[in-house]
């Protein structure tokens, strides 16, 4: 069973549907002992950075899924909730985040069209066993105005918009997707794929 987190945010019906698609168990929820129980934990998101964070700590399920994550169980960020992997977001202020990886959330230059939506082509930055269903520069789907810069080396996949963007980043069970697997088609839905077979 894979646990989507539930915390009023995010394509919560959508990542269900791809997932049952691809026959991995789900439940939509912010209940401990399902989080506890589960194989694997999504953290989606759509919104505002501090929005998100605040909404966490409401649903109080932030120290059981740092409690879990530090165990081994696998943990996906989508989105949004890729941003909340990191430490800190400068998204209307300056809000911390939920610090499993090292690094900054930031606004896209002036210079290009914000917010980034759209399709873009992934850019192989190394190997990864989340990539062994898809190839260089095959499209996925994007909805942001802000992008991660990591302080160490989990960048697995990126795309350019002006600036080299995270596509994809890894550390040990840590993964996030800044755009939308849910979204993109089959590209996205390999992708997931590869995740669920990563679950022990």
């Amino acid at each position: 069973m894979i646990s989507i987190i539930d915390y009023g945010v995010g394509n919560l019906n959508s990542v269900h549907k791809a997932l049952l698609r691809l026959g991995f168990e789900s439940n939509i929820t912010n209940n401990i002992n399902d989080i506890n129980n589960s194989k694997a934990i999504i953290l989606p998101g759509v919104g505002a950075f501090n929005d998100a964070m605040k909404n966490l700590k409401e649903t109080e399920v932030i120290e059981c899924i740092s409690e879990n994550v530090n165990k081994g169980k696998p943990l996906l960020g989508i989105c949004l909730g890729m941003q909340l992997l990191y430490e800190k977001s400068f998204e209307d202020g300056v809000w911390e985040g939920l610090g499993f990886l090292k690094g900054e959330v930031v606004r896209f230059d002036e210079n290009v069209k914000i917010p980034h939506m759209g399709w873009n082509r992934l850019k192989i930055n190394q190997n990864n066993e989340i990539l062994k269903y898809v190839n260089e520069n095959d499209y996925v789907y994007f909805v942001h105005s802000y992008y991660v810069k990591p302080n160490g080396d989990e960048l697995v996949a990126y795309t350019d918009y002006g600036v080299k963007v995270p596509g994809i980043v890894a550390k040990d069970n840590i993964y996030g997707m800044q755009f939308h697997p849910e979204k993109s088609g089959d590209v996205g839905l390999k992708l997931l794929k590869a995740f669920g077979e990563m679950i022990k």
